[in-house]
C-alpha cells in the first residue's frame, strides 16, 4: 500500500510539474502540454486517422476532440475525410506546425536532461526500459474498458423521445461535430467530471422495467461513433425492446449495416442545414457533406422507419436556407423543426430563437416539399 502510495503521488508531482514546464514555454505559440504530444504524433505520422492518434498515445476521446479542436483552431493540423473510406478522418500538419517543431523538439530534450540530470548512463537506460514497460501494463489495464460502448446519461422515462412509444434514452459520449447550439456539449468534449453509467445498471433497469417500457432510444453525442454499439444494441434487443437510434448522419455505412442487422427499429436523422451552410452550422468549416448525403438517400428508400429533425437557430437558419434544405430533402416521410432554447450547457453563447410565429413560416415553406412539423414550442 505505501509503494502504491508513492507510485500515485510521484506521478502526479512528475506530470503536473511536466504541463509547467511545457506550458510555460509553449505559451508564445498558442498551445500547452495537453496538445503538444498529439501534434507531435500527427507531424511524425502525416495522415494518421483519428482512431489510430488514439489507439497510439492510448487517448480517450474527449481529449482527442479538444485536443483537435484547438490545433485546427490555432491552424496547426488540418482534418481531411479520407476518399477511399469517407468514415475515416485523416489528420495532417499545416505550413504553420513547421515553423515550431523544432522548438518543440528542443523544449523536449530541455524537459528529459533536467528530470534525468543526477542519473547515470545506464541508470536513464534502465529508467527508459521501466517506464516502457509501466506504460505498456497501464494500457492493458484500461482494454477491457474501451471495449464496450460507454454510457453517459440516462432518462428512464420519455413520452416524446420515441414516437407512439413509452421509452427511455441513453446517452452515449463523444461527437464529430462541434455544433455552437448543441445543448449537449458535456457529451461532446466528455469532460472529466461526466460520470459513466455502470452497464449493470442499466442491464437491471431495462430487465425491472420490461412491463412498462416499450423501446429505448439512443442518443448522444454521435452513437455511431462507439466501436461496439452493436453489441449494445443487440443486448437491448435481447430484452424485447424496440430501438430508436438519434444520429447526425455522419455513419452512412454503419447506419446501413446496423439497420440490415435488424438492430434498429427506427431512425431520427439531425440534418443541421442547407448543404452549403453545412460546415457553419457543425462548427467544422471545411466539413465535406457527402456522408450526410448519403445517410439522407439511403433513409429516403424506406429501409426503416425515420424522421429527419433540424434545430433552428436564427444565425444560422434563414428562410432562404429552409426552402434550399426542405427541396434536398423532397420525399422524405417528415421533417421536424425544433425550436432552439438557449442555456448554460449550448457550446456557443449569445445565440437567439425564432418566435412560434416565425417558427410557422419555415415549416410552411418546408412544407411545400415534404410534410414538416413544429417541435419546441411554448
Amino acid at each position: 500500500m505505501e509503494n502504491g502510495s508513492k507510485l500515485l503521488i510521484n506521478t502526479s508531482i512528475l506530470y503536473r510539474s511536466m504541463q509547467k514546464f511545457y506550458d510555460k514555454r509553449l505559451s508564445k505559440y498558442d498551445i500547452g502540454s495537453g496538445q503538444l504530444p498529439l501534434l507531435l504524433l500527427i507531424y511524425e505520422h502525416e495522415g494518421i486517422s483519428m482512431q489510430e492518434l488514439a489507439k497510439m498515445g492510448a487517448f480517450d476521446k474527449g481529449t482527442i476532440t479538444r485536443g483537435l479542436v484547438k490545433l485546427e483552431e490555432q491552424g496547426y493540423i488540418r482534418i481531411e475525410t479520407n476518399p477511399k473510406d469517407k468514415r475515416i478522418r485523416q489528420l495532417y500538419t499545416c505550413e504553420k506546425t513547421k515553423d515550431i517543431i523544432s522548438a518543440a523538439y528542443l523544449i523536449r530534450r530541455e524537459w528529459w536532461e533536467q528530470v534525468t540530470s543526477e542519473l547515470r548512463p545506464e541508470e536513464i537506460e534502465e529508467f527508459e526500459r521501466i517506464q516502457e514497460q509501466i506504460a505498456e501494463n497501464a494500457r492493458d489495464g484500461n482494454r477491457e474498458e474501451d471495449s464496450h460502448t460507454r454510457i453517459f446519461g440516462m432518462q428512464k422515462l420519455t413520452l416524446l423521445d420515441y414516437p407512439g412509444k413509452l421509452a427511455c434514452t441513453l446517452f452515449t459520449g463523444g461527437c464529430n461535430f462541434r455544433c455552437p447550439y448543441c445543448q449537449n456539449s458535456d457529451l461532446v468534449f466528455l469532460n472529466e467530471n461526466l460520470c459513466e453509467i455502470d452497464r449493470d445498471d442499466i442491464t437491471d433497469y431495462l430487465k425491472r422495467r420490461k412491463k412498462v417500457l416499450e423501446g429505448v432510444c439512443i442518443s448522444g453525442g454521435e452513437p455511431l461513433l462507439q466501436a461496439n454499439i452493436a453489441e449494445l444494441l443487440s443486448r437491448i434487443k435481447a430484452h424485447g425492446y424496440v430501438v430508436k437510434l438519434d444520429t447526425n448522419g455522419s455513419q452512412p455505412e454503419r447506419l446501413a449495416e446496423l439497420v440490415s442487422a435488424g438492430l434498429i427499429d427506427y431512425v431520427a436523422m439531425d440534418v443541421k442545414n442547407a448543404l452549403p451552410r453545412y460546415g457553419e452550422t457543425i462548427g467544422l468549416t471545411s466539413f465535406d457533406p457527402a456522408p450526410i448525403e448519403a445517410s439522407v438517400a439511403y433513409l429516403k428508400q424506406g429501409h426503416i422507419p425515420y424522421e429527419f429533425r433540424t434545430t433552428i437557430v436564427k444565425e444560422f437558419h434563414t428562410k432562404a436556407d429552409m426552402e434550399t434544405l426542405a427541396r434536398w430533402l423532397k420525399g422524405g416521410s417528415v421533417l421536424y423543426l425544433q425550436q432552439f432554447v438557449a442555456s448554460e450547457r449550448t457550446i456557443a453563447p449569445d445565440l437567439h430563437a425564432y418566435s412560434e410565429t416565425e417558427m410557422q413560416e419555415l415549416a410552411e415553406i418546408a412544407n411545400q416539399y415534404l410534410p414538416a412539423r413544429i417541435r419546441g414550442i411554448g
